[in-house]
């Protein structure tokens, strides 16, 4: 897997060329992808610069980064700025191991360093995830099946994964077409009934060029115009914290009730970062159908064929979204045991499956 992996990442992702550097931001668990992916980078022409970091690093970050919470190391920023593109591997031996870490140290740090994210993608940039066994239990799966499960939501497991990526971004392209005149867009699903404004905002096909895996299209909605409840019925796992049954409720966009069944402090924590925090500044669909089942993992996740997704927090501006945050959170409710999207009064999708289209 590794070897095709690797040369979708530098070919169909990333689309390196001669004399271009690209940082690799992974822990020490991807060697294996890294070990082919230096060599497919170097005969493309493109020098790669890797970062490891081994498990735990983060955490002890965390724990005992100081000042460092607080301000970017100064050689981390001037490597970014002399890059022309970075790939972040996500790829922890245990994602769950900043569980006991004080949620407002996270707030904090990731405050501090958005300028690093910020540049990180005025370039081209990729973020995918390497298969390690602690990923595989936090999905509930065995490391051999949850390789296998990788491998089917990045295509690898087709005879010409480019093939597959390129098919699924034309469907992606006439969904586009589908949404570009929507004005409002509604969702329903127990516990959830939320309506946003999308007039003249800009849809974006995610085709694998930025994530991988990918399959999904997703807008800014209107910074002002969220109103209603909505209840996620997917866990995730983010910043090392496990967080499930996030419910929030909205009124002229911005949340005004939060509570969730496991990771509340977290929860609150995002919301008190900055003003931008508590509205959207991303709404997604769906369209990956190679991947038939949660995992936790909010990259995954996001991309379920039939899920909808929202982001609390910092806007795509390629979208005509404005809104500006440290925090872009994504939040995963899966339709496909019961939901719909209308668009402008009509059913867009209904229980995971597109109509029309």
């Amino acid at each position: 897997m590794e070897s095709r992996f690797a040369a979708l990442l530098s070919e169909y992702c990333l689309e390196l060329r001669p004399g271009q550097t690209v940082v690799v931001e992974a822990q020490t668990p991807a060697l294996p992808l890294i070990e082919r992916l230096v060599p497919a980078a170097l005969e493309r022409g493109a020098y790669p610069l890797v970062l490891l970091e081994y498990p735990g690093q983060t955490r002890d970050l965390y724990r005992w980064g100081g000042e460092w919470l607080e301000r970017i190391p100064p050689p981390r920023l001037a490597l970014m700025e002399g890059a022309d593109a970075s790939l972040r591997i996500l790829s922890a031996e245990n994602p769950l191991e900043a569980t006991d870490i004080d949620p407002a140290r996270i707030a904090a740090q990731q405050k501090a360093w958005r300028p690093l994210s910020e540049l990180r993608l005025q370039k081209r940039w990729c973020l995918t995830l390497y298969p390690t066994p602690g990923y595989a239990q936090g999905a509930g799966m065995g490391t051999a099946e949850f390789r296998a499960f990788v491998e089917r939501a990045l295509y690898l497991d087709r005879p010409d994964p480019v093939a597959a990526w390129r098919e699924l971004a034309a469907f992606q392209a006439a969904l586009i077409g589908r949404l570009e005149p929507v004005r409002e867009l509604r969702l329903e699903a127990p516990g959830t009934d939320l309506r946003l404004r999308v007039t003249g905002r800009t849809w974006l096909n995610s085709d694998g060029k930025r994530n991988m895996p990918s399959g999904e299209v997703y807008t800014g909605p209107h910074e002002d115009s969220a109103e209603g409840e909505i209840l996620f019925n997917l866990p995730a796992t983010v910043s090392g914290q496990r967080v499930e049954g996030v419910y929030l409720r909205f009124q002229q966009g911005k949340v005004v009730e939060a509570r969730a069944e496991r990771g509340e402090e977290y929860l609150q924590r995002m919301l008190e970062t900055d003003a931008g925090a508590r509205f959207l500044g991303e709404i997604g669909l769906g369209t990956n159908y190679g991947i038939a089942q949660p995992s936790g993992i909010i990259l995954y996740d996001e991309k379920i064929g039939g899920s909808v997704h929202l982001a609390l927090g910092r806007s795509y501006p390629e979208s005509g979204g404005t809104n500006v945050s440290a925090v872009h959170w994504d939040l995963v409710l899966d339709l496909r045991q019961g939901g719909r999207i209308w668009a402008d009064g009509e059913v867009l999708q209904e229980n995971g499956e597109f109509l029309g289209l």
